[in-house]
C-alpha cells in the first residue's frame, strides 16, 4: 500500500473520531511533555479497542511503516515522539481507558492501557484498596506508558517499580498478533515469563494494551515528616534508623538539596516550615495497624538526639501532609522557571550515594565553573535527580557524558525510572556493555524484524 493511501486505509479500522491527519489536532503528537522533541507524523490513529490495534498493526506491518505507541506524553525521554520524516504513525491509546474488573479478594485490577493512573487509583479506593503507584503526573499518565517504562515513583522503596505489581499483559505484536497474558496469578512459573519483555521496553518490542496489576491493602494510618539534615551521610544514617524503628512501614524517603527548596520558595511561593538548611529529608510512613505515629514521633526523637537530623515537623493533618509532599513536587517546575537545566535520572547503590555526590559534584564544577548542582529524588531506593542548571551556551553533550561517566564508576544506571527514550539513547550506547546490547538487539530482532515499532527509542538506530 502507498504511503498516501495508508490514512485513509486505518481511518477505516478506527472511524472518523479514531484518526487524526492535519491541523491543530496533531499538535499533541508532535512533541513530548517538556517540548525537547519535535517530530511530523503521518497521521494518529486512537483504536477503541485490542482488535483495532491489532488491524493498525497489521496494516502498517504490511506497508512497512513504524509506529509509535503514544499515552499520556509524561515521558521526560521523548520516547513517545515521532521522527521528523512525515513516515510514521502515532498510536494513541487513550480511547481505549476502560476498568475492565476489580478483584476484590484477589486484590487486583484489570484495566486497558489507556486509563489514567489517578482513575484506577481512585476506582480501587472506593473498594478499600490501594495501587500503590504514585507519579507527579498520575492525573495524566496512563497505565500502557508506566508499564512500558517501568515508572517508579516515591512508593518504589516500598512497594517496588511498575514491574513489580504487574501480574499479567495483553500486548500486540508488530506483525498484529495478539497475545491475552492477563492472568491474574501471583505463581506462574509455566515457561518463560515473556510479559518481562514488554515491561520497560517503551514500546519498541510491542503494544501493551491491558494490565492486570497487584493491588495493596489500603493503609488507615500515615505519619509524613519533613527534617532538616547536614548531609546526605546523615541522612543515610536516618534511612537506616527508620528502618530499624518502623521497619516496612516506611513507604517514601525522600532527599532534596537545600537548594532545591530555595527554588521552590523563590518561584513557587511555598514556605518551608523548618529553618535553613543544606538538605532536607521527606519520609513518609504508612500502617494498618495502630501505634505507627507513636513510633515514627519516638523515632524522629531519637534522630533529633542524636544529630543526625538538627529539625523535624510532623504533618498534623491531611492538609498538612499534602502541603509537605507539595514542596517535593514542585522542584521540577521550579527549576524550569530559573532556566535551562541538564536532567540526570540515575541510580546508584543507597550506600553510595554521599560519595557518588560529592564526586559528581566536583567533577561538574570542576569541569563546568557556571554551573549549579540542584539535586533531589528517591533516596531510599537509590534514584536521584542529579539536575545541573546551566548556561544557555553550555554544551549538555559533554556535562551528560561528564555525569554518567561518574554514574557508572559507581556501578551506577544512567535511567532509573524515566527510560532512555531517544534523549538517552546514544548515551546507552556508550556506558552499557557490549554483550547486554547484543542480547538487546537480538530480542529486538526477533519480535520487530522491520524495526517498525518506535525506532531509534531504547536502541541506536543501526
Amino acid at each position: 500500500m502507498r504511503l498516501d493511501a495508508l490514512p485513509a486505509a486505518l481511518g477505516q479500522v478506527v472511524g472518523n473520531r479514531g484518526l487524526v491527519t492535519d491541523g491543530s489536532d496533531l499538535d499533541p503528537y508532535r512533541h513530548d511533555w517538556r517540548h525537547m522533541f519535535k517530530g511530523r507524523p503521518l497521521c494518529a490513529v486512537l483504536p477503541r479497542n485490542t482488535r483495532e490495534v491489532a488491524e493498525v498493526m497489521q496494516l502498517c506491518a504490511a506497508s512497512g511503516v513504524a509506529v509509535v505507541p503514544h499515552g499520556g506524553n509524561t515521558g521526560l525521554s521523548g520516547g513517545a515522539t515521532p521522527d521528523e520524516s512525515g513516515q510514521q504513525v502515532v498510536l494513541s491509546l487513550a480511547r481505549m481507558n476502560a476498568i475492565r474488573d476489580i478483584d476484590v479478594i484477589g486484590e487486583t485490577i484489570e484495566v486497558e492501557a489507556g486509563c489514567v493512573l489517578q482513575t484506577a487509583q481512585e476506582a480501587v479506593d472506593e473498594k478499600g484498596l490501594l495501587l500503590p503507584i504514585t507519579l507527579a503526573a498520575e492525573g495524566s499518565a496512563r497505565i500502557g506508558g508506566i508499564v512500558s517504562t517501568n515508572a517508579g515513583g516515591t512508593n518504589v522503596l516500598r512497594y517496588g517499580m511498575a514491574r513489580s505489581r504487574i501480574l499479567g499483559l495483553e500486548v500486540v505484536t508488530a506483525d498484529g498478533q495478539v497475545i491475552n497474558g492477563l492472568r491474574r496469578l501471583r505463581k506462574d512459573n509455566a515457561g518463560y515469563d515473556w510479559k518481562q519483555w514488554f515491561i520497560g521496553s517503551e514500546g519498541t518490542l510491542g503494544i501493551v494494551t491491558a494490565a492486570v496489576l497487584q493491588l495493596a491493602p489500603k493503609p488507615r494510618h500515615r505519619v509524613t515528616a519533613l527534617l532538616a539534615i547536614p548531609s546526605p551521610a546523615d541522612a543515610l544514617q536516618v534511612l537506616c534508623a527508620a528502618r530499624n524503628a518502623i521497619g516496612e512501614t516506611l513507604t517514601g524517603f525522600e532527599l532534596m538539596a537545600g537548594s532545591a527548596l530555595e527554588l521552590v520558595t523563590r518561584h513557587q511561593h511555598l514556605k518551608v516550615p523548618l529553618g535553613a538548611s543544606a538538605w532536607y529529608v521527606l519520609l513518609e510512613a504508612s500502617s494498618s495497624l495502630p501505634g505507627l505515629r507513636d513510633a515514627t514521633e519516638a523515632f524522629l526523637g531519637d534522630v533529633l538526639e542524636r544529630e543526625i537530623a538538627t529539625d523535624g515537623v510532623v504533618a498534623e493533618s491531611e492538609r498538612q501532609e499534602a502541603d509537605l509532599w507539595t514542596l517535593r513536587e514542585s522542584i521540577t517546575e521550579a527549576e524550569g522557571r530559573e532556566g535551562r537545566s541538564v536532567k540526570h535520572d540515575v541510580s546508584v547503590p543507597i550506600s553510595s550515594i554521599p560519595d557518588f555526590l560529592k564526586t559528581a559534584d566536583e567533577a561538574v564544577m570542576r569541569s563546568f565553573p557556571d554551573v549549579r548542582i540542584n539535586t533531589f529524588g528517591h533516596a531510599g531506593d537509590g534514584n536521584l535527580h542529579y539536575n545541573v542548571i546551566v548556561p544557555t551556551y553550555l554544551d549538555a553533550a559533554a556535562l551528560n557524558q561528564l555525569v554518567h561517566d561518574v554514574v557508572v564508576s559507581f556501578g551506577g544506571s544512567i535511567s532509573a525510572e524515566h527510560g532512555i527514550g531517544q534523549y538517552r539513547v546514544n548515551e546507552l550506547e556508550r556506558c552499557r556493555a557490549s554483550v547486554e546490547l547484543a542480547i538487546a538487539r537480538r530480542i529486538k530482532d526477533a519480535l520487530d524484524p522491520q524495526n517498525l515499532l518506535n525506532p531509534g527509542k531504547v536502541l541506536a538506530l543501526r
